[in-house]
């Protein structure tokens, strides 16, 4: 039976000591997955900068003076090569992004070609692209895209603080769209925008109050990068990252929690804490759209020291030829090519 969450009880949750809010979140945790296992995804940007959007935290926005040059969308087989590394590295789904307010339907026949193209390898797929009619992601759908990633990134108090040109119903109505053409739902938010406690337990009631929660939630730290508006935020205790992903555990327990753009900045006790509160998912490569990621050997070290694996695919390469083949696939991977996940 599926409960309703109040703001209240959310917050009940963010209140709870430390240690026995992990407790929960590890007991919930153990009972929908394997504690030992964590998915490993890829996120290729096909059309970076030049966004319309005014989200104060995105260096991709054509508003701010980040350094950022504009790209085109890539070309098909250029993404294809990208997942077909991707996929020999060992990553079992590969997300697609796009700097757009929304895409055009002139657009539609080459992302309907990378999406069928990605899952001919085998390959869960995602897109985010924006904002989307119900046409087209009927045709996303009939491409045989898995996932559809638009986060809600704040409380609906707090987002006006923070976008302006895009509504929060608008995301709401969007999440709805893609769920009506069959594909699953990855939506999250992000800590470190100014927000309250309670904007956090916001977003979260948010996403677990929608009809079928998200099956993928990424919870972001604010990346500061110089020239947008929040470069000078505070810095955000790792211990209140730490009890967020807790928080999203309990509230979602069957959904994967990822940890997204931020890990860079994050040492390995952090990110260990992370797994331990119900992250159960990363994005590797070399930057987060725009953003650094942790290297990525410097990523299955951890893995070890943790006694974690990275999450079966199909393929009939054992645990240990797959770690192997992941590691040395990163560390020769096209590096302008290859993103961890950043904020939408």
């Amino acid at each position: 039976m599926s409960q309703r969450w109040t703001l209240s009880r959310a917050n009940a949750l963010f209140e709870k000591p430390f240690l026995e809010l992990m407790f929960e979140a590890q007991q919930i945790h153990r009972q929908h997955f394997d504690p030992g296992s964590v998915q490993v995804s890829t996120l290729l940007s096909i059309k970076t900068g030049a966004c319309p959007e005014d989200c104060k935290y995105c260096p991709q926005s054509a508003r701010y003076k980040t350094g950022l040059g504009s790209e085109r969308l890539m070309e098909v087989q250029e993404v294809l090569a990208s997942a077909r590394k991707a996929r020999e590295a060992g990553s079992g789904r590969f997300c697609m992004g796009a700097a757009w307010k929304n895409p055009h339907d002139r657009d539609m026949p080459y992302l309907e070609q990378m999406v069928a193209g990605v899952k001919a390898m085998g390959m869960e797929t995602c897109m985010t692209l924006g904002t989307l009619t119900p046409a087209q992601a009927e045709r996303l759908a009939g491409a045989g895209l898995d996932f559809y990633n638009h986060n809600l990134d704040t409380s609906p108090e707090f987002y006006g603080s923070i976008v302006t040109t895009r509504s929060y119903q608008e995301r709401l109505d969007t999440l709805e769209t893609v769920r009506d053409a069959g594909i699953k739902v990855c939506s999250g938010g992000i800590v470190g925008l100014g927000e309250t406690v309670n904007d956090r337990a916001g977003l979260l009631v948010q996403l677990a109050n929608l009809p079928v929660p998200p099956e993928s939630v990424p919870i972001n730290m604010l990346v500061k990068v110089k020239g947008t508006p929040l470069a000078d935020n505070e810095d955000v205790c790792p211990f209140d990252f730490i009890r967020t992903i807790a928080v999203a555990r309990i509230m979602m327990p069957s959904s994967y929690v990822r940890l997204s753009a931020g890990r860079e900045q994050m040492n390995e006790q952090t990110q260990a804490m992370c797994f331990m509160a119900g992250a159960n998912s990363i994005f590797y490569g070399c930057k987060l759209l725009t953003t650094p990621n942790p290297e990525e050997d410097h990523d299955m070290k951890l893995f070890r020291k943790l006694g974690l694996r990275p999450e079966q695919s199909d393929t009939d390469q054992g645990d240990r030829a797959r770690e192997e083949s992941l590691k040395q696939a990163l560390l020769t991977a096209d590096t302008p090519m290859f993103y961890n996940a950043a904020a939408q």
